[in-house]
């Protein structure tokens, strides 16, 4: 009897952790690529290539509601079901006083990181059933000064993922939300230019610490 294909979903697979994440996946998950840089994925695809892995690229922004229905109904047709779904796409504001928070910066932190995840935890629960599990990331950086953009929508984010959690404890899917390391990510290049590198785990070697996490198997 032939196995059933596992499917990793990766929302933010474009760069940074969530491209990381998707070739470790790679190996044993058929990946389903989702990011905005349409360069990016295919770079990200030739990796996975080249290590005997396969993924469907789908270049995409999140906070096209039509676009994310698009795919869940998609993979639904194809595979009629997500295994693991890990969600690492974010947006990250510029740093600014509370009093002095851009609105069109801020509208689009409120869609991408917290409007955009409710709406794919609603299309993707689904998909991912009793058995499935989803990852979120968090950045605790609530409070934080200059971080009320980014701040306050990442936890928003987190605290979704949370009650999802907590109401999923008994009937699923699994929900784990993860703390990466400081790494020398574009996001964290925009909150600390400048910052030396040396020290910073990368992306990789993240991705390879967090994956048992990532499939429940600690």
């Amino acid at each position: 009897m032939v196995a059933m294909t596992k499917i990793a979903l990766i929302t933010g697979a474009s760069r940074g952790l969530g491209a990381a994440i998707a070739e470790e996946l790679a190996a044993t998950h058929h990946v389903v690529a989702v990011g905005k840089t349409t360069g990016a994925l295919e770079e990200l695809d030739d990796r996975i290539q080249a290590k005997g892995g396969q993924a469907t690229l789908a270049p995409m922004d999140i906070s096209v509601e039509a676009a994310m229905q698009q795919l869940c109904r998609s993979i639904y047709d194809r595979w009629s079901k997500v295994d693991l779904w890990v969600h690492a796409a974010i947006h990250a504001a510029p740093l600014a006083p509370a009093g002095h928070i851009g609105p069109k910066d801020f509208d689009k932190s409120v869609l991408t990181n917290v409007t955009s995840t409710a709406r794919l935890i609603g299309y993707i629960s689904p998909l991912l059933g009793e058995d499935g599990r989803a990852v979120f990331f968090d950045d605790p950086k609530g409070g934080n000064p200059f971080f009320g953009s980014y701040g306050a929508t990442k936890a928003a984010q987190i605290a979704l993922a949370r009650s999802w959690q907590e109401e999923n404890k008994r009937t699923g899917p699994a929900v784990a939300i993860l703390t990466p390391q400081p790494m020398p990510t574009a996001t964290r290049a925009r909150f600390h230019p400048g910052e030396p590198r040396d020290g910073l785990a990368t992306p990789a070697s993240e991705a390879k610490r967090l994956l048992p996490e990532i499939l429940g198997s600690t």
